[in-house]
């Protein structure tokens, strides 16, 4: 039964009117008892079920992990990726699954509710400041502690505190320092994906397949949803200017599930249902370049150098960061800036490899 939009935006509008006055950036229980700092039972709150959504949660959770290492993570969100993307987190114990379509199976949203109650937690953290879903089930939750995000300063204080990745994180940090921790510096985590030894082995071999690996491979990605799009002629353009400025590189496309290329299949193309095979492949590329979209973040989770075109959505807010990856600013840039910054990010990865031993030599990549 399909549901109509209308219902979809009553159900939105009710649960912007029922959390509007919930929870203060963070919550202490009776904090004249004193404070439990022995965390062990973690739920975070991400009720959305897209790819990209999922896999910017991956640094708080590697950053929970690495300040309470023994510690069990129920993960509240939507669908069923959360369960691909953390195969490989030991600590992700229990993954509570929202329905994506909730008038159509209303028992099991019920249901999923229900779960969030019965359990008690030490730690509750709501991902999204501004997600009512999220700020509901962080209230609803029981837990001594509790982090709805979007603590006053942080702004001020992080350069980088809007990126959506990168802000649950420092609300965490700041949350830790209420509690008597001591104030951790360390850099964001990345996002990743944490591919096994076997995974990265079965993208080279698949990569095997499409191009010659004596050369190295850029893999890109021509699609994105509405407006993210670039057009048919721009990829053309910019497809044309990486053969002619990276001709001992090989190109590959990673296409999406709706079958299109916005060069019109020109390279070797590669599709899969399973997107830890995907980012397989890209790990085994030496650069990813696409557009915003959950390919490119997923391009980011395999720890390949990701270059994020962004024309619509905000780059600070959204583009990918580590491992030499950047967000170039098409609105800005013209193509032969993004293929300088190509270029660069290659140099900059290959130097790093050099100094690790990795490779025997520095070679430019600018033929």
């Amino acid at each position: 039964m399909k549901v109509p939009k209308r219902l979809n935006n009553i159900r939105k509008r009710l649960m912007i009117r029922l959390t509007k006055n919930v929870g203060s950036a963070s919550y202490i229980k009776n904090p004249n008892a004193g404070v439990n700092k022995d965390i062990k039972r973690v739920l975070i709150s991400r009720p959305n079920g897209r790819l990209g959504n999922i896999l910017l949660i991956t640094p708080l959770i590697q950053d929970v992990v690495a300040t309470f290492p023994n510690c069990k993570i129920d993960l509240f969100v939507k669908g069923g990726l959360a369960e691909v993307v953390f195969k490989n987190y030991p600590n992700v114990d229990r993954i509570i699954q929202l329905p994506r379509k909730p008038f159509n199976e209303l028992l099991k949203y019920i249901n999923t509710w229900i779960k969030i109650k019965k359990k008690r937690y030490d730690l509750v953290i709501n991902v999204v400041p501004h997600s009512s879903s999220g700020r509901l089930s962080a209230q609803f939750a029981r837990a001594g502690l509790k982090i709805f995000g979007g603590a006053e300063g942080l702004s001020d204080k992080y350069p980088d505190y809007n990126h959506i990745a990168k802000h649950p994180v420092y609300d965490f940090r700041n949350f830790l320092t209420q509690i008597g921790f001591e104030e951790n510096t360390a850099p964001i985590p990345p996002l990743d994906l944490k591919l096994s030894a076997q995974e990265l082995e079965h993208g080279n071999e698949v990569l095997k397949n499409l191009v010659d690996t004596n050369k190295k491979t850029l893999s890109i990605f021509t699609f994105a949803t509405g407006a993210k799009c670039y057009s048919e002629d721009a990829w053309e353009l910019f497809y044309n200017q990486l053969l002619e400025q990276f001709p001992n590189h090989n190109i590959v496309e990673i296409l999406p599930k709706e079958n299109v290329s916005q060069i019109d299949f020109k390279a070797p193309t590669f599709y899969s249902n399973d997107v830890r095979e995907i980012a397989a492949v890209i790990a085994s590329t030496e650069a990813f370049i696409g557009a915003d979209s959950g390919i490119m973040h997923l391009a980011s989770a395999s720890l390949t150098p990701t270059i994020g075109l962004f024309g619509f959505t905000n780059p600070e807010t959204f583009g990918p960061y580590a491992n030499y990856s950047t967000a170039v600013d098409t609105r800005t840039t013209s193509v032969e800036q993004w293929l300088a910054t190509t270029r660069n990010i290659l140099d900059k990865a290959r130097q790093t490899a050099y100094a690790l031993g990795l490779i025997p030599q520095i070679k430019s990549v600018k033929n």
